[in-house]
């Protein structure tokens, strides 16, 4: 890790007098804050800071720190640093973690052109469903598709992914076709594993309705769900832009139209914006460009 950074996130905890203000003053995961500081305790051998409920105070150890970071700071000011941000002069690797159905209906295509733009970045994708750790397994960028944002990580906005429920015809003809969002508490509902109970929320024209369902088919990944489906195994909440192809050509069927499942937000998650590498940074500009203005990606929009 940059020992730069560790002195200033140190001294900032110290000057702020918490690593909550240390991090939003720094514009910086609390998780991050947290890294740096235990990495600084490993350089120097030594716990720096006690810390109770109410407040931080220095160690001995964290005394003689505290005032060599402040001088490494201080030369540090002293050096002109320019980052050019030229895109001849981009290279480096990027990891990228989304999900399986993101993955490929937008982002394989949106890191593509990003690539003819920057032939010298190379980009790792990470397809996993799970909100993963960012700090511990070394992800630059998680785009994710949610409404609860965690607080201890910066989040842009890329676009929203409104939703559809849908079935096959088959599942239909031999299940019946619900008509309102609470007969789906009878119906086989395919959900997502990561917990026991899903709830399934809408908006109709006078109300805002939220129905327990369940099913006995469940994973991790919603493009399982949505082959499940297509097999007539139930009945699933699928990302509208996931199933726009197989509900114009009939293969699904689209379910409740006058209710409207939650719009969630699309969003690329990162650790701190201090020091953000230029690829990160160009990366992320470049999405919400692409979002914006793809037209394979708008069609999905609805």
């Amino acid at each position: 890790m940059d020992r730069i950074t560790a002195a200033e996130v140190f001294v900032t905890i110290v000057d702020r007098g918490s690593m909550i203000a240390a991090a939003d003053t720094l514009e910086m995961s609390r998780a991050m804050v947290t890294r740096y500081l235990a990495q600084m305790e490993r350089w120097t051998g030594a716990r720096l800071l006690h810390r109770t409920t109410r407040k931080l105070s220095l160690t001995d150890a964290g005394e003689r720190t505290l005032e060599r970071c402040r001088k490494m700071l201080a030369v540090a000011e002293e050096i002109d640093l320019v980052e050019s941000a030229q895109s001849d002069d981009l290279r480096g690797l990027l990891r990228i973690s989304c999900s399986q159905s993101l993955g490929q209906t937008a982002v394989v295509g949106a890191v593509a052109q990003y690539l003819k733009r920057h032939p010298q970045v190379a980009v790792d994708l990470q397809m996993n469903n799970r909100a993963v750790n960012l700090v511990e397994e070394r992800i630059d960028l998680a785009l994710r598709i949610t409404n609860e944002l965690d607080p201890n990580l910066i989040a842009r906005p890329l676009s929203t992914c409104a939703s559809v429920v849908c079935a096959s015809p088959a599942y239909l003809a031999a299940h019946g076709t619900p008509r309102h969002p609470q007969d789906l508490a009878v119906h086989n509902c395919l959900t997502y594993s990561y917990f026991g109970k899903s709830l399934w929320h809408f908006d109709g024209q006078e109300e805002t309705t939220a129905v327990a369902v369940s099913g006995n088919l469940s994973a991790n990944e919603s493009v399982v769900l949505l082959s499940g489906t297509l097999q007539g195994a139930g009945i699933s909440l699928q990302p509208y832009f996931s199933a726009a192809p197989a509900l114009a050509k009939g293969e699904l069927v689209e379910l409740l139209p006058g209710y409207t499942p939650l719009v969630m937000g699309i969003y690329g998650i990162y650790t701190s914006r201090r020091q953000m590498p230029a690829t990160l940074r160009t990366m992320l500009d470049f999405l919400v460009t692409w979002f914006a203005t793809d037209p394979d990606w708008q069609a999905t929009l609805r």
